[in-house]
């Protein structure tokens, strides 16, 4: 009788995936991505709101981002939003669109983007396999409560350890891919 949830642990194996790929996506690695301004809050209307609430954000050119603003009177607080959001961009306002120029990447930044792309990958390996940790206990506790015999625990065990290594490849995989995409702008 088979009482642990698979579909769970994969479903939340996922989460931790995707999550990183989020992640992954904010960092700048010099091409321009509409993910890129996903940190930019503004205030306006007397509340911060997150940039894709107020504008339209599009890649122009490979290292050109546009945000065409809503409404004219946010131009402003949008413009300021973006140069105080800490990514290192300079916006230039021309009516309601705001040219976003990305600027190329140093070697010195590269090497760092490259270990805070290896923080968020080990961040996401550490969620996955606290998800098995997870699953490994429910099995050992069905088996000890006997509601799951030995070979069943061994099958399951099998299972979630299955699924564990191939969500950790998945993760090394898109780390290397961003890694390659760091160093190659």
């Amino acid at each position: 009788m088979d009482n642990i949830d698979m579909n769970d642990l994969e479903r939340r194996m996922q989460g931790a995936f995707d999550s990183l790929s989020k992640e992954f996506a904010g960092l700048r690695t010099g091409r321009a991505s509409v993910n890129l301004l996903d940190p930019v809050v503004v205030e306006v209307y007397g509340a911060k709101m997150p940039l894709n609430q107020v504008a339209s954000v599009a890649v122009a050119e490979p290292r050109l981002l546009t945000v065409q603003v809503w409404d004219a009177n946010n131009t402003k607080s949008v413009e300021k939003a973006i140069a105080n959001a800490g990514l290192g961009l300079n916006p230039q306002p021309a009516g309601t669109l705001i040219r976003v120029p990305l600027p190329g990447l140093t070697e010195e930044r590269r090497v760092e983007l490259v270990k805070v792309a290896a923080k968020y990958a080990e961040a996401g390996r550490v969620a996955v396999r606290n998800i098995r940790r997870e699953g490994m206990d429910t099995v050992k506790k069905l088996q000890k409560d006997g509601k799951m015999s030995e070979d069943e625990q061994k099958k399951n065990e099998e299972r979630i350890q299955k699924m564990t290594d191939t969500w950790v490849k998945k993760i090394d995989d898109a780390l290397a891919h961003k890694e390659q995409e760091i160093k190659q702008v």
